[in-house]
């Protein structure tokens, strides 16, 4: 009798587990939450960090910006060799190149047919030259993504300030889209000052917009509403500690009619487009090439790093190629170091030592171990309605660390409007270190250095159930705490 009993208990738990199994995989994914990315933004978003080169007749003349009037053979690259700046990119850990291939002096670096301001008016290789090919070509031997910068400002073309100059620029725009693709980033600067005649252009931005996705459906468009994804509102490297990726564009343009810096640089918690910030920034002072110039420490960058990829934003890193057409070896050289201390940085998510425990898991299927598995495409979430959470992670030995990264899932929409940190400290008691907005993409936490039996974060409010694809404790040896203390 009591062996028919035993068997009777142990059959019973086996359907009890197999059963709560079963109902675990029923669980329904959440129900995605208001503005949603592209496929292609979420992509974007996903390569962190781009290369962006200033590159023209300014990289010849010292300027910041060019006049118009440049002779095109000050345009003489000696040693020009775009696999170089492909090299330098794959080594900086950096995913695409975006060139200014037009900037606002007109100067075009291919054969523009609609200009006669252009590397085919040089003498450089006989006007045979071409950057955008060597560019593009090298971008996809070495499997990054190329982007192109074209300025629709125009301070050498006769027709600017006319309606004539419109369809002058979308014939330049077809020039370049027809021949160098894949785009996958069209960079649009909103900059509009005066012409040859003394007049300002009144830009066509639906056509223009219009012509680049019609030539690469996937392609990002870049200006300050987008609408693939906006500037972050400053030179700086720094988008917001609270940063949205939507943004409200009904009555804005870009340039002067955008929304105000402090908008774009902190998105609009209610915002009706998905319009990711990319946070643009160069290693120097300048954004082209000067020899007076030298490129930031390593530390600057890593600041810059945080501030950037780290608050749900894109780092377009300009790296400006000197008078031989290479990158010069001290940027190179720089890059190398900050991808060094990056890897090294986040090489060891120390969460994996602990052991999980949440208030409001939707189920198994997503689960708390989804947090650390390094798949972006499987996440944690709580129960539909759910809108604040408990993350307990607790360790049979003390971890000594003072980065904590959060990614939400982005797919399903940006959702955590605040959080905040607890550590359990020398007495046994909880600790707030930190309370912080948004997450979005990625957010990384800057933390004095800390050591610790336990953690907790706390969603304290979030728009819809929160969602987290990943979790991660880390440890930086390359800053001071007193060195991030303002971040």
């Amino acid at each position: 009798m009591q062996k028919r009993t035993s068997n009777s208990l142990t059959l019973f738990s086996i359907i009890a587990i197999v059963s709560s199994f079963v109902l675990s995989c029923d669980v329904q994914p959440p129900l995605p939450y208001g503005p949603l990315p592209t496929p292609s933004q979420v992509a974007w978003q996903q390569m962190e960090m781009n290369m962006f080169c200033h590159f023209g007749p300014n990289t010849f003349s010292g300027n910041e910006w060019g006049d118009g009037t440049e002779a095109e053979d000050l345009f003489a690259p000696t040693q020009l060799d775009c696999h170089q700046w492909v090299a330098v990119a794959q080594q900086a850990g950096m995913k695409g190149i975006i060139l200014t291939a037009k900037h606002h002096d007109g100067f075009c670096l291919w054969p523009n047919p609609c200009s006669q301001h252009t590397v085919a008016q040089s003498s450089w290789r006989n006007g045979k030259g071409d950057v955008l090919k060597e560019l593009s070509n090298a971008c996809h031997e070495g499997q990054l993504a190329f982007g192109i910068y074209i300025s629709p400002w125009d301070r050498n073309d006769p027709t600017y300030g006319t309606p004539e100059y419109n369809q002058q620029f979308l014939a330049t725009l077809s020039s370049a889209h027809d021949h160098y693709g894949p785009i996958f980033e069209q960079w649009f600067d909103g900059a509009n000052g005066e012409g040859p005649n003394g007049k300002k252009q009144t830009y066509d931005w639906e056509k223009f917009n219009n012509l680049v996705l019609e030539k690469h459906p996937q392609a990002l468009i870049f200006s300050d509403i987008g609408p693939g994804c906006r500037w972050v509102g400053n030179e700086s490297g720094a988008a917001g500690r609270t940063c949205w990726s939507t943004l409200d564009i009904d009555g804005f343009t870009p340039g002067a009619g955008a929304p105000s810096t402090d908008t774009l640089n902190q998105g609009n918690r209610n915002g009706t487009h998905w319009i990711p910030a990319e946070t643009d920034v160069s290693i120097r002072d300048g954004w082209f090439y000067r020899p007076s110039e030298h490129p930031k420490s390593l530390k600057t960058l890593l600041r810059i790093y945080y501030t950037s990829v780290g608050r749900n934003s894109l780092l377009l890193l300009n790296v400006p190629p000197d008078t031989r057409g290479l990158i010069p070896a001290e940027d190179s050289i720089r890059l190398v170091e900050l991808r060094k201390a990056l890897n090294d940085i986040f090489a060891q998510n120390l969460l994996l030592r602990g052991t999980f425990i949440s208030e409001h898991a939707r189920g198994r299927r997503f689960g708390t171990s989804h947090l650390t598995d390094q798949d972006y495409n499987t996440y944690y979430a709580t129960r539909e309605g759910q809108t604040n959470d408990l993350i307990e992670v607790s360790f049979t030995q003390p971890v000594t660390f003072n980065r904590v990264v959060l990614q939400e899932y982005i797919p399903l929409g940006q959702r955590i409007e605040r959080f905040h940190i607890e550590i359990l400290d020398n007495d046994g008691k909880w600790k707030t270190v930190a309370t912080e907005t948004t997450v979005g993409y990625k957010r990384i936490v800057i933390l004095p250095t800390l050591t610790t039996n336990g953690i907790r974060i706390f969603i304290d409010q979030s728009r819809a159930c929160p969602v987290l694809s990943e979790m991660g404790l880390y440890y930086d040896k390359y800053l001071t705490d007193s060195e991030v203390s303002n971040l």
